[in-house]
């Protein structure tokens, strides 16, 4: 199944699982129109769940455990997994989809209220301090000064985490087709040469075009994807050997290094850190991907079976 990647109709997420239940709309918390600035809330959908293309009067900030949330905003594609959250703005229109299980937190801000200055999707550090804050002011109990004091203190601590997690897609007619077939299928092993006949193209065009649309080369963009995939594979509990055979890896040691020069750090070590903006961590905030400079010497990578 071939889908546009500028689809409004389809949030254009991974291929959708057996059982999935699509939603029109992410529920806000029933006091999220009172006159609190943060208003919190906690929903574990029990079979895999998408949601339609939406959006929210209101700022809104998702987070997961024990599973991941992916977002389509636009002609990007975030994956949210535990430690991170997912910031978007008022207004923004997205689409979502959840692993089954995942507990998924939300949490509504004011926009007139709100100083947090980001006017885009951002990846947020979900730090335990964060979450507690959050979880406290998702109580019905709590008196004004006690809720004023809380939400002071959250914007205090909400951050960008040094991970962005967007897949940018092409939106280029010339190569959307190959971006879908891999979306579908990230295990997808034909090279650029294989995708430039089929499509009746040459290979300079082929990378041109990912180059010019998503600012990565074709093998880059196709490693970034994979890695998406791989964190909600291994945020399912999938181990690392399973996890590089689906994902089409020959070796589990080329998953990890490929894991690492998206990440800057290895499966293992990005899911056991406590703290999503732990130091030991190298990659830079401004290059998300890790790939900035590597040029295109990444195509000879093997990272396929």
């Amino acid at each position: 199944m071939v889908r546009s990647s500028r689809s409004a109709a389809n949030p254009g997420l991974w291929r959708r699982e057996k059982g999935t239940v699509v939603r029109r709309a992410a529920a806000m918390p029933a006091r999220a129109q009172d006159a609190f600035v943060i208003t919190a809330g906690l929903h574990v959908p029990a079979v895999p769940t998408e949601w339609a293309p939406h959006s929210h009067v209101l700022h809104e900030l998702v987070w997961v455990r024990g599973g991941t949330l992916t977002s389509r905003v636009a002609d990007r594609v975030f994956t949210v997994c535990e430690g991170h959250g997912l910031w978007l703005p008022a207004g923004v229109v997205h689409a979502g989809r959840a692993t089954a299980g995942a507990r998924f937190h939300d949490a509504f801000f004011a926009p007139d209220r709100t100083p947090f200055a980001s006017e885009e999707p951002r990846a947020i550090a979900m730090t335990p301090l964060l979450e507690a804050l959050l979880t406290h002011l998702s109580r019905t109990d709590l008196d004004t000064a006690a809720r004023a004091r809380a939400e002071s203190v959250v914007f205090d601590v909400l951050r960008p985490s040094q991970h962005q997690f967007a897949l940018q897609l092409p939106g280029d007619p010339r190569i959307d087709t190959i971006a879908e077939s891999l979306l579908d299928d990230p295990a997808d092993g034909r090279s650029l040469e294989d995708w430039a006949a089929c499509l009746g193209l040459s290979d300079r065009t082929v990378t041109r075009a990912f180059r010019r649309a998503t600012g990565l080369s074709f093998a880059q963009w196709r490693q970034v994807l994979r890695v998406h995939r791989a964190l909600t594979l291994l945020s399912e509990g999938f181990d690392v050997t399973t996890v590089s055979e689906t994902l089409g890896y020959a070796q589990p040691s080329t998953f990890i290094a490929a894991f690492r020069r998206v990440m800057g750090t290895t499966p293992g070590a990005f899911f056991d850190s406590a703290d999503p903006m732990d130091p030991k961590d190298s990659t830079d905030p401004a290059d998300p991907t890790g790939l900035t400079g590597a040029g295109d010497s990444a195509e000879g990578c093997t990272d396929a079976a």
